[in-house]
C-alpha cells in the first residue's frame, strides 16, 4: 500500500483547513527540546500535489508563513474530528490553541508532515485524534496502528522531548460499528501503551471518551452524528468537548501554558 495514499480533495477542506488555523493570540516562550529539528527554520516550500493530502497541508503552511502560529500553545492533530472542529477556539477559550486537522488522514500522515505542521509550533502539549481510518481504510490492524502511534510519539520526542502528546480515543459510530471490536482494542492497546510508557517520561496521555459516547445500552448515537454517520454534528462537539476538556485544561495547566485573559462581556 502507497504509505502517503492518495485521496480526493475539493475547494470545500480547503477553505476548511484556511479557516482552521491558529486561535489565540498570546505569544508564548517555547516549549520542547534544543534539538536541531525543532529549532531549525519553518519550511514553507509547499508539498508536492500529488500527495493525497497537498491541498490541506500546503494551506496550513501558506497561513504560517503569512504569521506563525504562538509557541508553547496546544495544538489538535488528527484527521477529520479535528479538521471539522470550527469550534475549537471557542470551546477552548482559556488556552491558545492550533487546529491542524487534515481529512482522512491515518496516524502514519501526521508522522509524516509533523515536521511541517506539528515540530516547527514547539507546542507544550499535542492533543492527538486518528487511528480510526487507519483501521477503516488503511488496511491496518490493532497491532499496526499501535506501532504506527509509537512511531508518532518517537518522532516528536526526538524534536521535542518535553512536549506532552495526549491520545483522544477513537469513538464509536454508526458508520464504523462493524469495526468495533478492533476499535475497542485499539483503544486499550495504546492505553496500555501510555500506562507502560508515560509512567517512565511522565509525557503520554489517554483521554478514554468512548465508552461516555454510547447510549446506556451500549449503541453509538446517530444524534451526536453528521448525516454521513462517522463525523460529529454540532451537538456532538458539545458532548466530547464535556467529556475531554476537564483532563486536557489540567494538564495544560501542567505542562505551564499560559492561560489566555479571559474575554470582555459585549
Amino acid at each position: 500500500m502507497n504509505k502517503f495514499h492518495a485521496k480526493s480533495r475539493n475547494l470545500l477542506t480547503f477553505a476548511l483547513a484556511v479557516n482552521a488555523l491558529v486561535v489565540g493570540g498570546v505569544m508564548l516562550g517555547p516549549g520542547g527540546g534544543n534539538t536541531a529539528l525543532a529549532d531549525a527554520a519553518p519550511n514553507f516550500t509547499p508539498i508536492p500535489a500529488n500527495e493525497g493530502s497537498a491541498p490541506e497541508i500546503n494551506a496550513f503552511l501558506t497561513a504560517d508563513q503569512k504569521q506563525m502560529p504562538p509557541s508553547g500553545a496546544v495544538l489538535f492533530l488528527g484527521s477529520s474530528s479535528i479538521r471539522l472542529w470550527t469550534t475549537l477556539a471557542q470551546d477552548f477559550p482559556e488556552i491558545p490553541v492550533i487546529n491542524r486537522g487534515f481529512g482522512g488522514s491515518l496516524i502514519q500522515d501526521s508522522t509524516h508532515y509533523a515536521d511541517r505542521i506539528a515540530i516547527p509550533y514547539k507546542p507544550k502539549m499535542i492533543v492527538f485524534f486518528a487511528g480510526t481510518n487507519d483501521l477503516a481504510y488503511g488496511g491496518k490492524n490493532p497491532q499496526q496502528v499501535l506501532q504506527d502511534y509509537k512511531d508518532f510519539v518517537a518522532k516528536i520526542h526526538a524534536a521535542l522531548p518535553d512536549t506532552r502528546i495526549v491520545y483522544l480515543s477513537i469513538n464509536p459510530t454508526v458508520a464504523r460499528w462493524k469495526q468495533e471490536a478492533d476499535i475497542l482494542e485499539t483503544n486499550h492497546l495504546i492505553e496500555e501503551f501510555t500506562l507502560a510508557t508515560g509512567s517512565k517520561t511522565e509525557k503520554l496521555n489517554f483521554i478514554n471518551s468512548h465508552s461516555q459516547i454510547l447510549t446506556p445500552d451500549g449503541q453509538p448515537q446517530p444524534s451526536l452524528l453528521r448525516s454521513d454517520g462517522l463525523h460529529f454534528n454540532t451537538e456532538g462537539y458539545k458532548v466530547w468537548t464535556s467529556i475531554i476538556k476537564p483532563r486536557i485544561l489540567a494538564l495544560a495547566d501542567m505542562e505551564g501554558v499560559q492561560r489566555l485573559p479571559a474575554s470582555k462581556p459585549q
